[in-house]
């Protein structure tokens, strides 16, 4: 029987503890992967909640006030560009712009007392203020979950895996270009 060297041994333990870390590697950066996607399906649910609410918020202003047609045309296009867009990115984009017609939307009610009175304009508020609330969380749950997987997909060594298999880095959802800015509306 003949003696095995040491370093053929040394070698195939090497070589089992770079599999080992290619599969964990891999499985790693699968889990983060659908990290992502859980966190953007929690988005779009509050994001889909909100355009679900707000035709009612709109009819309800609608029917208390002489309501501006411009900023309802605004509202009711960016609630089409969400649910036509596509991707990801469109999404982000588009739930901007719908923010952007909701602020002018909230500050057009503000000139009517009136309406701020009825039950039901306040049910609908209190439900906006909720799901509003619920959309913060679940955009920073998923920008947090972003920041952890490109982590991941960009340090070294494992980005050599990412890229080998197709994982990129994700985009993480930023606020609107002017949300800084209050919304302005004139009578």
């Amino acid at each position: 029987m003949t003696k095995r060297p040491v370093w053929l041994y040394a070698a195939l333990a090497i070589a089992a503890l770079i599999v080992i870390w290619l599969f964990g590697s891999y499985n790693g950066l699968v889990r983060a992967r659908e990290n992502v996607t859980t966190a953007w399906s929690q988005v779009e649910t509050q994001y889909q909640r909100r355009f679900d609410l707000v035709p009612n918020l709109v009819s309800t202003v609608k029917g208390a006030a002489t309501f501006e047609q411009e900023t309802l045309t605004q509202v009711t296009a960016a609630r089409t560009q969400w649910m036509q867009a596509g991707s990801r990115r469109q999404r982000i984009e588009a739930a901007g712009g719908f923010e952007s017609a909701l602020a002018r939307l909230l500050v057009t009610v503000e000139a009517y007392p009136q309406l701020q009175a009825t039950q039901a304009f306040r049910d609908l508020m209190t439900q906006l203020e909720g799901t509003e609330n619920r959309i913060s969380v679940a955009r920073r749950d998923y920008n947090e979950v972003v920041r952890d997987y490109n982590i991941l997909v960009k340090s070294f060594p494992r980005n050599l895996i990412a890229a080998t298999f197709g994982f990129g880095p994700e985009e993480q959802f930023d606020a609107a270009p002017g949300s800084e800015n209050a919304p302005k509306v004139n009578f």
